[in-house]
């Protein structure tokens, strides 16, 4: 992966100022509820220098990667979870990748997002349009993945990801995903959480648990002032008495690299490598999921052509 550099130097500044990422997992309500929480601002920023997203893009696919850190907190080892979206509305789905490490990598399948008039709010809605939401988790050492989608019924990644989880896994599931912008429209402080019911979890606690959700101070914001999301759960969910089991950092990575990308052009058939010699030089390849563009000059493509 070729990370590139944030070059907004109030914005460095600004995130090196803050906690690093990570996700912390936590038992609440009498251990009946299982909670990962992520700060993320470092990751959805890192993912807009690679994949050169406007605002709604960065929004959006922000939304996706904060997601895919806490899908990534139900498996463990070398596992990893890919959610997929695809949908009629004109950003046309998303692939987001997540490990149970913390790295996390994807696209939109349409960047930028074509639209025909300009957008009066953030409602994504109609920039979904309908689709499905399929999730899937590769286990190791399990001979075939584990598969299951859902219909959007929102067209909101945070209630659809709660209606995958209440349809497909039967369990009671909340979702909140925040990413605040400054003035300038710079991601300022990101972060999400995901609540989940355990087996026996009493449906007055859920209750409780929901009610108070819709009063939880806004997390991006706080993460932006430097609140730790620890310190956020600790705080805003008090009441349901938070014990903390876990932390893993979470960033954005991708594991291409130029030798993978050149393994590829050597295994092209040798018709197609005279056509690619017929065109336009340097050749450039990119990595879909990160956004890295790989060069290749038209002497260092015939040495590859020749298998030197």
């Amino acid at each position: 992966m070729i990370r590139k550099v944030i070059e907004d130097k109030e914005l460095s500044g600004h995130i090196a100022s803050l906690p690093p990422d990570g996700r912390e997992v936590f038992l609440i309500g009498g251990d009946n509820v299982r909670l990962s929480a992520v700060s993320a601002t470092t990751m959805v920023n890192s993912m807009r220098a690679n994949h050169g997203t406007g605002l709604l893009e960065t929004y959006m696919l922000g939304q996706g990667y904060i997601a895919g850190a806490l899908l990534s907190s139900t498996v463990k080892g070398n596992d990893r979870i890919l959610m997929q979206i695809q949908c009629g509305g004109p950003v046309k789905g998303m692939s987001i990748e997540a490990w149970a490490s913390g790295a996390v990598r994807g696209y939109l399948v349409n960047n930028p997002i074509p639209l025909s008039a300009p957008l009066e709010s953030l409602d994504t809605s109609l920039i979904y349009g309908p689709g499905f939401l399929t999730i899937t988790k590769y286990l190791e050492g399990s001979k075939t993945p584990f598969s299951g989608d859902v219909m959007l019924g929102y067209g909101n990644l945070a209630n659809d990801l709660a209606l995958y989880f209440k349809e497909s896994e039967q369990t009671p599931s909340l979702f909140y995903l925040s990413i605040d912008f400054d003035k300038e429209g710079r991601v300022w402080g990101a972060g999400g959480l995901f609540m989940q019911a355990l087996p026996g979890c009493p449906d007055s606690t859920l209750e409780k648990l929901q009610e108070e959700s819709s009063r939880l101070g806004k997390l991006g914001r706080m993460i932006g002032e430097g609140m730790s999301v620890r310190e956020y759960v600790e705080t805003e969910l008090s009441a349901f008495h938070p014990h903390h089991i876990g932390h893993t950092p979470i960033g954005f990575s991708c594991p291409c690299t130029r030798e993978s990308f050149t393994s590829y052009l050597s295994s092209l058939p040798a018709a197609e490598k005279d056509e690619i010699l017929k065109g336009e030089f340097p050749l450039e390849l990119e990595c879909l999921n990160c956004g890295s563009r790989y060069s290749y000059t038209k002497e260092e493509f015939e040495r590859i052509h020749k298998g030197a």
